[in-house]
């Protein structure tokens, strides 16, 4: 009978140590990074944008953005004053701890205390891959429909902070928000749950207060 070779397990082994090698680099730095999970069209961008005003003065931030195939997310990044480095995945559905390892040296880590990882829009690859940062963030929006928690469980599952952007459309958008509330809550009990407008601003000062905390404890 012939040998079998769980290709996936390992895969997914290598890449974890590959992950373990990224933490580590970013420790050694002090830089505390985040990876920054959404469906296309959730608003990742606007939020790492307007998350750089918010803590304009308080935090220093560097960005690496990954995308199937254009740069317009790290130009984005660039003109708002960031350091940024833009990761094209050539097709691939999400970003891996190598892709990341490849991107960390074209970084000042020196002068960065908090790395914003924007991942592929795709809400089922990235929850399989770690990439070597310190927490996972997935933002919903509002648009997208207050079914995902029961859709896609894998991803809210995995992360330890939840934005829910595009709150400015609630009385325009039909969104049951204790229905959505309550598909996360099964999965992931007392999720630590954001609700923002990244376009108006509004609770942007609790998660941004949040992030320097968290920095601010690494």
């Amino acid at each position: 009978m012939p040998t079998r070779i769980p290709v996936v397990e390992k895969i997914l082994s290598a890449n974890d140590r590959m992950a373990e090698r990224n933490q580590n680099t970013l420790d050694q730095a002090d830089v505390f990074a985040i990876n920054i999970m959404a469906s296309p069209g959730a608003g990742k961008t606007s939020v790492i944008l307007k998350t750089l005003e918010t803590l304009q003065g308080r935090l220093r931030l560097g960005v690496v953005e990954g995308d199937l195939a254009s740069s317009i997310d790290a130009e984005k990044a660039a003109a708002a004053g960031l350091p940024a480095v833009q990761i094209n995945t050539g097709g691939e559905c999400h970003l891996d701890a190598a892709m990341l390892s490849d991107a960390l040296p074209a970084l000042p880590l020196s002068e960065i205390d908090l790395l914003l990882v924007e991942n592929v829009g795709n809400l089922v690859c990235p929850a399989n891959f770690q990439i070597g940062t310190h927490l996972n963030v997935l933002i919903a929006s509002i648009p997208e429909g207050d079914d995902k928690p029961y859709k896609y469980p894998g991803m809210y599952r995995d992360v330890q902070a939840l934005i829910i952007n595009k709150i400015d459309l609630l009385p325009y958008v039909p969104f049951n928000m204790e229905y959505f509330r309550r598909g996360v809550e099964v999965l992931n009990p007392g999720l630590v749950t954001f609700a923002v407008s990244a376009k108006t601003g509004e609770g942007m000062a609790a998660w941004t207060d949040w992030l320097v905390e968290r920095v601010k404890t690494k």
